[in-house]
């Protein structure tokens, strides 16, 4: 009898920062949509302007590889800086993206197993195993805030970009 192999045989760290590159490229042209005189604009009074979104977007995945290499973090304040301009957005992605590339495949598998501690003044508010915070606010925290990004983008009449699929305004690459 024979044992299956796994399907991916990556480490986490590979697995992630694969999936990393190719959403980082999706996430950009949703970013790059923006149009620069719409950054201080805002859906509701409480919500985020566009520009602080898109910032937080950018900002997100080279922050989360930082935030997790050490095993116990203190909790920081989160403000969400107004850009001056999409160039601002688009240059802290390009950081981001570096960040992410120099630091996540560090992390062997022992490593993504280990847990990670979030505490605020000496009271832990969450452990966890590293990989999965990364994988929840890294991944899926970035991708809710890229799916908001697309409602704003619709809201403000701006073309939506394809992702995973067909956008009301454009067809994936794959399907031209």
């Amino acid at each position: 009898m024979s044992v299956a192999q796994p399907i991916i045989a990556d480490s986490i760290a590979q697995s992630m920062l694969d999936e990393f590159q190719t959403q980082v490229r999706v996430t950009r042209k949703f970013l790059e949509r923006l149009p620069e005189d719409k950054l201080t604009w805002k859906p509701h009074p409480k919500s985020m302007t566009a520009g602080q979104l898109a910032y937080h977007i950018a900002w997100t995945p080279g922050s989360v590889v930082r935030f997790v290499q050490e095993n116990t973090r203190q909790a920081d304040n989160f403000n969400f800086p107004q850009p001056a301009s999409l160039e601002e957005v688009l240059n802290k992605l390009d950081e981001s993206i570096a960040t992410v590339r120099e630091i996540l495949p560090t992390f062997d598998d022992a490593a993504m197993h280990e847990t990670w501690r979030l505490v605020v003044g000496g009271k832990e508010l969450m452990a966890t195993e590293r990989g999965l915070f990364v994988r929840d606010i890294m991944f899926s925290h970035w991708y809710q805030h890229r799916g908001q990004l697309c409602v704003y983008l619709r809201l403000l009449n701006v073309p939506v970009p394809s992702s995973w699929g067909p956008s009301a305004d454009e067809q994936p690459s794959f399907m031209s």
